[in-house]
């Protein structure tokens, strides 16, 4: 109960200090640093050092890529037949494609399910960012013919994420040093998380404008909130896979949209204000489609 109390607490506390301008516009900006630069690193080393490898952790993995090829085809389909221009298309893909496994996944794992699941959730969250940085900007580029695609661009974003570096030095690392000393100190940093994520989501929620553009919020948040995890949960009742692993998985799959997705958007001018609008307001659906996917996951896996 109490990190439900945190979700709601953090959040309606953000929403506050936008509308009243205790803070800068821009305030939320530094908070995502400390959170991308320090707490998700940590998070990586507190959880991946201590992971018993086995051959089902492949489906976290698989999880992100089925949910970004499911949105894909859906929003081609979707929008086959509408006037909607390339721009706003290649921003739809971004928004039904990636799913929101850090800011928004990580406090609701820990709130559903244990705080020790979040290191199965980072295998998603690493996969997502690898779409995006790859893939995601490759739609991008091509929707919004503003700039020249290279795989040195691609390589660049990838390599300068500081969450996927961590990932990558806490499974490395270990092997050749013994850092478990500072265990308690990634202990206290990845805490940070949860709060400061949540209240930068409250900072950041607007929902200005709606109306003109629910045809397109909803069509996406139907397929990012409910058609998406169903996509990954045939999956996994295909494979016969049950337990923590892949109900993590899918609960991932189930998350709104990419916060991250918005920013590039607004760098491509992708129609970032309908981006923005299917960010805000699937955050605030979610925590209760969540709901209803744990109740479908803890019965059927």
């Amino acid at each position: 109960m109490i990190n439900f109390i945190l979700i709601g607490v953090c959040i309606i506390a953000g929403m506050i200090f936008r509308r009243s301008k205790t803070l800068p516009a821009d305030a939320h900006k530094g908070i995502n640093a400390f959170i991308i630069y320090l707490a998700l690193p940590a998070v990586s080393f507190k959880y991946l050092p201590h992971i018993t490898w086995s051959p089902q952790l492949f489906f976290p993995a698989l999880a992100p890529v089925i949910v970004w090829v499911g949105g894909w085809i859906y929003i081609t389909l979707l929008s086959s037949k509408s006037r909607l221009g390339k721009k706003e298309i290649g921003g739809l893909k971004l928004s039904a494609g990636l799913s929101n496994t850090s800011f928004v996944g990580f406090p609701l794992i820990m709130a559903y399910f244990n705080e020790k699941a979040v290191g199965i959730a980072i295998i998603c969250d690493q996969v997502t960012f690898a779409l995006l940085a790859t893939v995601g900007v490759v739609v991008a580029v091509i929707a919004s013919q503003k700039h020249e695609l290279s795989a040195g661009l691609i390589l660049k974003r990838v390599l300068r994420f500081p969450p996927l570096l961590g990932c990558v030095s806490a499974l490395i690392i270990p092997h050749f040093i013994n850092i478990s000393f500072l265990d308690p100190f990634f202990d206290k940093l990845a805490t940070t998380v949860a709060p400061l994520a949540l209240f930068s989501i409250g900072l950041q929620l607007q929902f200005d404008g709606w109306r003109s553009e629910v045809k397109w919020i909803s069509s996406t948040l139907i397929y990012k909130l409910l058609l998406a995890p169903a996509l990954v949960t045939a999956v996994a009742v295909v494979l016969r896979l049950k337990g923590i692993i892949p109900q993590i998985g899918i609960f991932e799959a189930a998350m709104p949209t990419l916060l991250t997705s918005g920013v590039v958007a607004e760098e491509y001018g992708l129609n970032p204000k309908l981006s923005n609008l299917i960010i805000g307001i699937g955050i605030i659906l979610a925590l209760a489609s969540s709901a209803l996917w744990y109740w479908l996951l803890v019965r059927l896996l």
